[in-house]
């Protein structure tokens, strides 16, 4: 390396030359280049799917499209609200089921677990992850449902005065399996995340609950979930994301019924199930509409995105000085009682 030695006051300063710093610089034009780029591509992706779905909008209105409950393509009709509606519902399934069992794991594996059953464990769980889609869908209307059938209808029945979730025929498929399924493909990653921020949980926070005589869950409620809830919360997010972009599980699992007024265990659509499922055989204005429901999924995980954003800001906000204010206050009173 090229130095160059400049006297400044009492000592040399060693000052390194144009040259040797041309490696940092072209690294740090390169990395700056590829975020612009990636920032390009999707602005690329915004402006394409808007110019292909402009005959929609144009015939629909865009509040017309998203905000319509009728999607006929043989009238050439194409409202999006039920579809949009079916992949909300799923997601939110996913989501109420699978962050419960994916967080309880992430417990369980890091507090709880022997430490010789700890690594089998973890590699158990992130193998779901390598499960092919269309495995769990093919699983899922094959197995799954036939199995649970009596079951969700023992449900409906019992329940039929309450909206959408009681009364009516279960059909297979159906939006309770389609959630379900979903929960078990997000399961992995919101587990996984949970995991890592549970392992940078200072073990003093866990010591100074436990020396005052707090018992293991007590532990984990006061010490281990306050200082983990930013990180369990963009983990949650990250996995409606992904419930939401799923497309070959649900086309199998959801059924083909874009209409509203269905209920829980009857069949629905879905934004991706309605591309993977008209995309080969769409002409004309039909494409436009598919373009425009790829579109609106588009918008809707951007909008997951910043949501996430802003959750997880919210949460490490108060959560941080909460987590370290209820350390501190522990470590004091444990010194307290050493003392004493």
């Amino acid at each position: 390396m090229e130095t160059a030695a400049i006297a400044g006051g009492d000592r040399a300063t060693l000052v390194r030359s144009p040259l040797a710093r041309l490696p940092d610089r072209a690294l740090r034009y390169g990395l700056t280049a590829l975020a612009a780029l990636i920032l390009a591509l999707i602005v690329y992706f915004f402006i394409r799917l808007v110019g292909e779905a402009r005959p929609a909008f144009a015939k629909e209105g865009v509040f017309g499209f998203v905000f319509g409950n009728d999607w006929n393509v043989s009238a050439e009709h194409f409202g999006a609200l039920p579809l949009l509606v079916g992949t909300l519902i799923t997601s939110a399934l996913a989501l109420l089921i699978g962050v419960p069992v994916a967080v309880a794991t992430a417990i369980y594996a890091t507090e709880l677990c022997p430490l010789r059953m700890r690594a089998p464990l973890t590699v158990l769980v992130e193998l779901l992850a390598a499960v092919p889609s269309v495995v769990y869908g093919l699983w899922g209307i094959f197995f799954l449902a036939p199995k649970l059938q009596g079951a969700e209808q023992w449900v409906a029945d019992r329940l039929s005065f309450i909206p959408f979730i009681g009364g009516g025929a279960v059909t297979i498929p159906n939006l309770f399996v389609t959630g379900l399924v979903l929960a078990i493909m997000i399961l992995p990653i919101v587990s996984a995340i949970s995991r890592e921020v549970m392992a940078t949980v200072p073990s003093d926070h866990k010591e100074a609950a436990l020396g005052l005589g707090a018992t293991r869950w007590e532990m984990i409620r006061t010490a281990v979930l306050p200082y983990c809830r930013s990180g369990i919360v963009g983990g949650a997010m990250l996995g409606l994301g992904r419930a939401i972009g799923e497309t070959i599980a649900v086309t199998i699992l959801i059924g083909d019924a874009p209409q509203l007024g269905g209920h829980l265990f009857g069949q629905g659509y879905s934004l991706a199930a309605s591309i993977a499922n008209e995309f080969g055989e769409a002409q004309g204005l039909h494409r436009s509409a598919l373009f425009a429901a790829a579109l609106v999924l588009f918008v809707l995980t951007l909008l997951v995105n910043g949501v996430a954003r802003v959750f997880v800001l919210r949460a490490a906000k108060p959560g941080s000085s909460k987590s370290a204010g209820g350390a501190a206050q522990a470590a004091d009173m444990a010194d307290v009682a050493v003392g004493a």
